[in-house]
């Protein structure tokens, strides 16, 4: 049986331990600095002087940084701090002062839903639109127009754009989305094709819900950017019960709806009417006599600015 003498030794033992490490800790000036602004006794503090020293590292490469580009910490833009609650240290990983101001010039962002599309198009900015080919001007003037008007008139026809692949359609309406978003307006941007795919998988999975909200949303979404459509492989489902009712509650709600495809309307016309069960020329008529309906046509033949 352990001697109350010997407990006694014991954390006397312990206790020395702690007061040294303490102090070897405070030999380091980030750690002293950190320690300092914490303003607790020292009875409290060199409890956690390992974890402490962890906090300086960070704490110290946050002096010295000169933005996000430079962060040396464990996960960029943010600190591992201590806090105090109750004469106890609580440590989280904090945002530094770039961090936060980045995310607040890219709170906007959030107001853009996007399914399943490139990174650049997340990023796609008014300001970096490629202007140099002419070829581009008359579909920038009319997302330049449309987007004045819509923020007089939210029940603005959208775009039909078809054009070559890579030539930047999807850039063009994802820029006027992520301008309009600072506006705090909602928007959409989905890849038809995976989007298809992606509501199937959920509709045969136990998780009904998943299905309906996905749907619902786009469907009611301000703004909605249909991405590739013609690139899909058409079903009786897809173009039937998933594009016809979407398309039809936007038309009836004035919803401004846009579309970028390699085919022109003839073209989509033809391929929305090949199924499993043949040739339903009328079906596929519907369709695009609905987004003749929703929107404008442009057609954009342009350098692929993906080589």
């Amino acid at each position: 049986m352990l001697k109350v003498s010997d407990s006694l030794n014991q954390n006397s033992h312990l206790d020395r331990l702690l007061d040294e490490a303490y102090d070897e800790a405070l030999e380091n000036e980030a750690f002293k600095e950190l320690v300092s602004k914490l303003k607790l006794k020292r009875k409290n503090l060199k409890k956690y002087t390992s974890i402490l020293e962890e906090s300086s590292i960070e704490y110290s490469h946050c002096k010295n940084c000169k933005g996000l580009v430079e962060c040396k910490n464990k996960i960029d833009g943010y600190a591992y701090l201590p806090r105090v609650n109750d004469e106890n240290l609580e440590f989280s990983y904090r945002p530094c002062k770039y961090k936060r101001k980045f995310d607040k010039l890219n709170k906007f962002r959030e107001n853009t839903l996007l399914f399943n599309v490139p990174k650049e198009i997340k990023e796609a900015s008014i300001t970096k639109i490629y202007k140099t080919d002419k070829k581009r001007f008359d579909t920038i003037l009319w997302l330049t127009d449309f987007m004045e008007k819509y923020k007089e008139d939210k029940h603005q026809k959208g775009l039909y754009l078809c054009g070559n692949f890579g030539c930047g359609k999807t850039y063009l309406v994802a820029a006027v989305f992520n301008e309009l978003a600072k506006d705090n307006v909602k928007s959409a941007i989905i890849f038809w094709p995976e989007f298809l795919n992606d509501l199937k998988s959920s509709f045969n999975s136990e998780i009904k819900s998943e299905f309906r909200n996905k749907y619902n949303y786009i469907k009611k979404v301000p703004l909605l950017l249909i991405d590739d459509l013609g690139a899909e492989s058409v079903t009786p489902w897809s173009r039937d019960e998933i594009l016809c009712p979407l398309l039809q509650y936007r038309m009836d709600e004035k919803l401004p709806t846009f579309f970028t495809s390699n085919l022109n309307l003839e073209a989509l016309e033809k391929h929305l009417a090949i199924t499993s069960k043949g040739d339903e020329i009328i079906k596929a008529g519907r369709i695009v006599s609905r987004i003749k309906q929703l929107t404008c046509y442009q057609e954009m033949i342009s350098k692929n600015l993906r080589k």
